[in-house]
């Protein structure tokens, strides 16, 4: 059975996009068989990888509508040793035809159905926001993972995303939860870097990753090269921190932490919904 992961928060710049891509290549070069899937219109994870999104034959708008199947999307990557669903701006047809189609939430859920088996690990890549796309990736995932930039406003509409997963978790897909939360532009010299940390394992407790990915000018240039920062600089700072999240995601799976892993994520959507009705 694969584990199919959700990189989502629905506010941009906080290495979302390059979690997706560096996770995937990390997974697949610790001998893990990995599908990268490129939700947002943007088309960034797929540019990132070296797939030029505007001559993809097939995207995931194609099969999410019902148009083409799955495997003819299905692109290689050639310096990753995994595989990508691609987008382009083609995806804000999938947004308005999702709406309209029955059980348009379960799309992408429905297609990787079909695949999945193929694969250990599925990463999915979200639109920066609380869309019908990253509803379906939602539906679809076991576990999400929200990357947090230690900077203000860290935690500013994060209320949204946890009660958008719950609310998911309730109606559909009862197996999806906060895989973890991934401090992403960290830098320890910076005062504050450390106090949003810290509010952030008050917040989350040990859903919190140990793994913290760096400042890093590697790791920022990798994607205007089309490649992951293991292909691009295999011996960076962030090469070796997204070997070592990958190791940890590796090591849960292993030890079948599914419960202890999200239990401080639990506490923290309790304690939303706590003061909600309390305010009622």
């Amino acid at each position: 059975m694969s584990e199919i992961i959700a990189i989502a928060n629905q506010k941009g710049g906080v290495g979302k996009t390059t979690t997706a891509i560096n996770l995937a290549a990390a997974l697949a070069e610790a001998e893990q068989r990995v599908l990268l899937v490129d939700m947002d219109a943007q088309g960034n994870a797929t540019m990132g990888v070296g797939v030029d999104k505007n001559a993809l034959d097939a995207t995931v708008c194609d099969f999410l509508l019902g148009e083409k199947g799955v495997a003819e999307a299905l692109e290689v990557v050639a310096e990753g040793d995994f595989y990508l669903l691609g987008a382009n701006g083609d995806m804000t047809a999938a947004e308005v035809g999702l709406r309209d189609m029955k059980n348009g939430r379960s799309a992408l859920k429905r297609a990787l159905d079909d695949i999945s088996a193929s694969f250990d690990y599925v990463i999915i890549d979200c639109p920066p926001a609380l869309s019908m796309l990253t509803v379906n990736a939602l539906v679809a995932a076991r576990g999400v993972i929200i990357p947090m930039q230690c900077e203000y406003y860290a935690l500013e509409g994060l209320s949204a995303l946890l009660e958008t997963i719950e609310s998911v978790r309730q109606m559909i897909n009862r197996e999806l939860s906060v895989e973890g939360v991934l401090r992403t532009m960290y830098d320890g010299r910076n005062r504050l870097t450390g106090e949003v940390s810290s509010q952030l394992m008050n917040y989350f407790g040990d859903s919190v990753y140990n793994t913290v990915i760096p400042r890093n000018v590697r790791l920022a240039e990798a994607p205007s090269h089309g490649q992951s920062i293991l292909a691009y600089d295999s011996s960076a700072t962030g090469a070796a921190a997204y070997r070592q999240l990958a190791g940890e995601i590796l090591g849960r799976d292993d030890n079948e932490m599914a419960d202890g892993r999200t239990q401080g994520a639990k506490r923290a959507v309790s304690s939303l919904f706590g003061r909600r009705r309390k305010k009622a």
